[in-house]
């Protein structure tokens, strides 16, 4: 059991690179939306991101669609105006 709030703790400087609120999770067996819950109410102004993992399978990264849905349009949008 680790200490309550973000498992990942950020500087300033990074925190202003990178705003995401980290809740990590390493689980056989995991209630994911209790676990999002838990990601949510610890985030506070920051976006939260969970990480998930267990045995024998990649970690995986759990965001709200609506924030995927931000990054893959701006992504989108970054590539063509490179163009």
């Amino acid at each position: 059991m680790g200490a309550a709030g973000e498992d990942l703790m950020l500087s300033q400087e990074a925190r202003r690179q990178w705003p995401y609120s980290v809740e990590c999770k390493n689980q056989e067996a995991l209630n994911l939306w209790s676990s999002w819950d838990q990601t949510c109410a610890n985030a506070g102004d920051y976006e939260p991101v969970l990480f998930i993992k267990k045995n024998y399978r990649p970690v995986l990264a759990v965001i709200s669609a609506e924030h995927f849905l931000q990054l893959s349009t701006t992504q989108k949008g970054d590539k063509n105006e490179s163009d």
